[in-house]
């Protein structure tokens, strides 16, 4: 039972919540999930940091995961880099033999047309992932470049072959890219379009900032995905969502 347990009135399902793991060591990973564990959805290693961690501590660190329900996939960056190798194939087998059970399929930083996009998205799934794709571009410069009605078609896409969510790119700032500002403000007249242009349980968006996550929150509800959460705001993400803390209070 939670300490204050008659404070809490019935609410209907929140969203999924997808933490950043930049590095997380195992013996930490067991207390930290005591605490947060059953409000974590994914946990995304990320970019390439899986590729300069030795096999047997992602593996072991997958397992933790694995034991409170959390789905686990290593960054997209590290998928772009093995398949501008050649090597889909090959990365998606260490996926397998490491223990992810979820992948993310990304353009980030290499060009991919839509045929291949869907083709990888495909075989993933076909292979028994759980496909992840994101939307948007790592450099801020190429990001602008990708209109309101571009994404709003390629989220569309995705999820028609077969994606289970698409990710909606913010990084890890926050900053300069998709629906934020320079100053990881909301684009306000943007987000009220994507919003109303997409399927929402589909969609997850990147909000590693306090005031973005209270923003979606308040705009969207408590059941809206957010990723890219800082593994230290977990707790606090949760009381958000249950409008135990000032900013949504009363509110949701």
């Amino acid at each position: 039972m939670k300490a204050f347990a008659f404070l809490e009135e019935p609410k209907d399902k929140l969203g999924i919540t997808m933490i950043l793991d930049k590095g997380l060591p195992p013996a930490f990973l067991r207390d930290y999930l005591r605490i947060c564990g059953e409000y974590i959805n994914f946990a995304k290693f990320g970019w390439g940091t899986s590729a300069v961690l030795d096999r047997d501590v992602v593996e072991e660190k997958i397992d933790i995961y694995r034991r409170d329900g959390i789905k686990t996939y290593p960054g997209g960056t590290l998928f772009e880099v093995a398949y501008s190798k050649g090597l889909f194939k090959e990365y998606l087998d260490e996926c397998e033999e490491l223990g992810f059970d979820t992948v993310e399929i990304s353009d980030g930083s290499i060009d991919l047309s839509l045929k291949e996009r869907e083709k990888v998205i495909r075989e993933a799934k076909e292979r028994g992932f759980t496909v992840l794709t994101e939307v948007g571009k790592k450099s801020v410069e190429m990001d602008r470049k990708i209109t309101l009605e571009e994404r709003i078609k390629l989220i569309k896409r995705d999820i028609e072959v077969g994606a289970d969510y698409v990710i909606v790119e913010g990084r890890e700032s926050g900053k300069s890219i998709g629906l934020f500002d320079s100053k990881g403000n909301i684009k306000v007249e943007d987000f009220k379009t994507l919003i109303n242009s997409v399927p929402l349980e589909k969609v997850i968006f990147e909000a590693p900032q306090k005031h973005q996550q209270v923003y979606f929150i308040l705009n969207i509800g408590p059941h809206v995905n957010l990723g890219n959460i800082p593994y230290e705001d977990v707790i606090s993400l949760e009381t958000l969502r249950r409008g135990l803390r000032g900013d949504t209070f009363g509110k949701v």
